[in-house]
């Protein structure tokens, strides 16, 4: 619980520092000549990385489970510190989505379920899900 209430409060940290950020960070998309959902993919790689970063060391070290408890607990607590943040700043959220990215989503969670859900993964099914990512990136740059 207390390890909750304290990514929490970093995620709100990162996130406010992203706020910062943003102006910065969308000028800088508006100068390489990309499309604005840029900005969100850039800014969503802010609030994650630290704890990104961490589940990464942590899988270099062969702790599986604790990569997985670092990634997949950041990115469950990102958007609801996220809709605290908006609340309390004044900001709505504007999650929508075009069918393209509900596909991407809907691709990503299948292949989520299929991986996870056996209780063993396989080098190939990382293959897959790095793949969905990198097309996911490609279609946010190339519209």
């Amino acid at each position: 619980m207390a390890y909750a209430v304290f990514l929490m409060l970093s995620l709100v940290s990162v996130v406010g520092l992203a706020k910062l950020l943003a102006q910065a960070v969308e000028a800088g998309v508006a100068a390489a000549g990309a499309p604005e959902a840029v900005v969100g993919v850039v800014i969503a790689a802010l609030v994650l990385l630290p704890e990104g970063l961490a589940a990464l060391r942590a899988a270099r070290m062969n702790r599986l489970q604790t990569s997985l408890n670092l990634a997949l607990g950041s990115a469950l607590l990102t958007i609801p510190t996220v809709a605290v943040v908006s609340i309390v700043i004044g900001q709505p959220i504007s999650l929508g989505l075009a069918p393209k990215e509900i596909t991407m989503l809907a691709l990503t969670l299948l292949v989520s379920v299929i991986t996870l859900g056996t209780g063993r993964s396989t080098v190939l099914q990382g293959v897959v899900h790095l793949v969905i990512f990198a097309a996911f990136l490609f279609l946010t740059v190339v519209p």
